[in-house]
C-alpha cells in the first residue's frame, strides 16, 4: 500500500495493535513481558516499537485492557443513524471505563508520567474511542464538512473515557449512576450542536 497523509493513520493504528498482540501473546505463555520482544512476536523494529510503548509497564497495562474492547460493530449495533451511533460509542466508552476502573487510572496515570518524562508515545491514548468515533462519520458520508467532523469527534473525546469518568466522579461527586447519566446528557448535547446547530446569533 502507498504511503500517503490518508493512509498513516491506519498503518500506525495496525503497527500498534501488532505490539499489543505480541504483549498478548507473551502474557499467554507466562513470558516476561518488555516492548522488544511483544514488537519481536510480530516482526517489528526496537526503534519503531520504542516510539508506541516507550516502557514496558504501559504496554502491559494497554494489553490488559485491549482484550476487554467489543469491535466497533458490536458496539453500534441496533443503533440507527449516525446521532444514534455516536451516543452509542461514547456511551459504550464510558460504561467500559466504569467496568475496569482500576486498570484505566493505572493506565492513565503511566501515561502521565510519561509524558511529565518526555517519553510521550507517538500515538496517544483514547485512540479507539477516537476511531470508532471516526467509523461512524465515515458510514454516512457528506454528513459533515470534514473540519467539523473532526472538531465533533475531538468534542465527543472529551466526554467519554475515563478523563471523563475523573471529572464527573472525583471532581463534580457523582455517583457513579449519576456521571453515567451525565456522561450520556453530554454526548446527545455534543452530537446534537455539531449535527443540528443553530442559527443565527
Amino acid at each position: 500500500m502507498t504511503d500517503t497523509p490518508a493512509t498513516r493513520p491506519q498503518q500506525r493504528r495496525r503497527t500498534r495493535e501488532a505490539i499489543l498482540a505480541g504483549a498478548r501473546a507473551l502474557m499467554a505463555r507466562d513470558e516476561p513481558v518488555t516492548v522488544v520482544a511483544a514488537a519481536a512476536e510480530q516482526g517489528i523494529s526496537k526503534a519503531t516499537a520504542y516510539r508506541y510503548f516507550p516502557d514496558a509497564q504501559a504496554l502491559v497495562l494497554e494489553a490488559g485492557l485491549d482484550v476487554q474492547v467489543l469491535p466497533y460493530e458490536a458496539v453500534v449495533a441496533g443503533a440507527e443513524g449516525l446521532r444514534d451511533r455516536l451516543i452509542a460509542v461514547s456511551v459504550y466508552m464510558f460504561a467500559l471505563a466504569q467496568a475496569h476502573e482500576a486498570q484505566f487510572r493505572r493506565y492513565l496515570a503511566r501515561t502521565l508520567d510519561l509524558a511529565a518524562e518526555g517519553r510521550a508515545p507517538e500515538q496517544r491514548r483514547g485512540a479507539r474511542r477516537m476511531d470508532y468515533l471516526r467509523h461512524a462519520l465515515a458510514e454516512a458520508p457528506g454528513a459533515l464538512p470534514p473540519d467539523r467532523a473532526e472538531a465533533l469527534v475531538a468534542a465527543m473525546a472529551a466526554v467519554t473515557g475515563i478523563e471523563a469518568l475523573i471529572a464527573l466522579t472525583d471532581i463534580a461527586r457523582l455517583s457513579p449512576a449519576a456521571a453515567a447519566v451525565t456522561a450520556r446528557t453530554l454526548a446527545e448535547a455534543v452530537v446534537d450542536r455539531y449535527l443540528c446547530p443553530r442559527t443565527g446569533g
